[in-house]
């Protein structure tokens, strides 16, 4: 399992920030290769994803949401197995540092190769800049989900 750590400061201010992160259908607005994330419920998410030519569905379970905070996820049945955390931090009341912490188990040759040749820290670090940018051109978030998830919650 592999590592990726990414975090980038935005121009606005921590709810802002959150708010937009939880608004996981427009995931595809700002994150390549991911085609659609569709909503199911309050904790799960089902993911469309073409990279390097291999398309692949997933599902993920959001397993501890704080507000204005944290997010913390990980697939489930099947690949690619990953988890990971995406936390907000107020540096003032008009900026934000977005900090993501990701655990990946690539799947099949293509992923394996991308991760050895850091094509997916490379792909992270350009999510990341696409959301700073998707957040702050926006000028707002375009929705907001304050629920609170803890961890064995069902």
């Amino acid at each position: 399992m592999s590592m990726v750590k990414e975090s980038i400061d935005v121009a606005v201010p921590v709810t802002t920030a959150y708010n937009q992160w939880t608004q996981f259908e427009e995931f595809p607005n700002f994150m390549e290769g991911v085609e659609e994330v569709r909503q199911v419920d309050e904790r799960h998410n089902h993911w469309t994803t073409k990279i390097g030519g291999v398309r692949r569905e997933f599902d993920t379970e959001i397993v501890d949401q704080f507000p204005n905070e944290r997010i913390t996820w990980r697939t489930v049945g099947g690949h690619p197995e990953q988890r990971g955390m995406v936390s907000f931090q107020a540096l003032d009341e008009n900026h934000t540092r977005v900090a993501l912490v990701m655990d990946v188990d690539p799947s099949g040759a293509a992923e394996r190769t991308a991760d050895m040749t850091g094509m997916i820290d490379r792909r992270v670090k350009g999510d990341m800049r696409h959301f700073k940018e998707f957040v702050e051109d926006r000028g707002g978030e375009s929705g907001e989900w304050h629920g609170r998830i803890r961890p064995g919650q069902m």
